[in-house]
């Protein structure tokens, strides 16, 4: 009961801090837009970075992230990441080394002010639109062919179950094969506690660990499913540590 009662008041104060950091940053990333890509998305993520830097410590966010050396230079990736909370997308964008976006639902671009960050960093997808999808598709290839990375959750949506991961949709890993880039695998622990999708108006304050993992090369593989499932074998692993 008391840890309920202090989730709320938690998340009072994280949602008051979210939304002052925003306001510092909110002029900077509507700026950017004069940019042509992948410039705009190269300042985006530092702009990003520097909010987040602001809004952990006031929420009580401790991260730690490994892995990072695992993206070698003037290399772009694929990177697929587990999907538990609403809190992901402030920590996988941010601490993705160099300009990256991430594939998102449609639906968040519309709260005000922040759908205008939230489009920056953002491939938008409509889930209820086949023609949203095919866009988004070619829209993701187009970001690596700009050399900047893309992040994709291949579970789709949130992890609501007790699974250490949901079952794999195949969308990154046949733009991995189509592409010829690389899957870096990443694993965040510790936000489906922080901010969990079955309590409403909950958010706990604690430590977030995110890792990734070293990159799986395509050529690997006959086929995008044996991909799929090599990852989600080694995704799965990680995840129970």
């Amino acid at each position: 009961m008391v840890k309920n009662v202090l989730g709320k008041l938690y998340t009072i104060w994280g949602g008051l801090m979210f939304i002052g950091t925003m306001f510092v940053v909110l002029i900077p990333a509507w700026a950017i837009g004069l940019l042509k890509e992948p410039k705009r998305t190269v300042w985006f993520i530092q702009i990003c970075r520097f909010w987040m830097d602001m809004f952990y410590p006031l929420a009580g966010i401790r991260l730690v992230v490994k892995g990072t050396e695992h993206f070698k230079k003037n290399k772009n990736y694929i990177v697929a990441c587990n999907h538990n909370s609403l809190i992901d997308v402030t920590i996988t964008s941010p601490r993705i080394p160099g300009a990256n976006k991430t594939i998102a639902k449609i639906e968040m671009s519309k709260i005000p002010l922040f759908g205008i960050i939230y489009k920056r960093g953002s491939i938008l997808l409509d889930r209820k639109s086949e023609t949203s999808r095919k866009e988004s598709y070619q829209q993701m290839k187009w970001v690596l062919d700009l050399g900047m990375h893309m992040c994709i959750y291949p579970e789709g949506t949130r992890n609501k179950t007790n699974d250490p991961l949901k079952s794999f949709h195949d969308g990154a890993f046949r733009l991995s094969f189509e592409t010829g880039k690389a899957i870096i695998p990443a694993v965040i622990h510790g936000t489906k506690e922080m901010l969990p999708s079955d309590k409403a108006f909950f958010f706990w304050p604690g430590k977030v660990h995110m890792k990734f993992l070293p990159a799986v090369e395509p050529t690997q593989f006959k086929h995008y499913s044996e991909m799929k499932k090599y990852i989600f074998e080694l995704m799965w692993e990680e995840a129970l540590k």
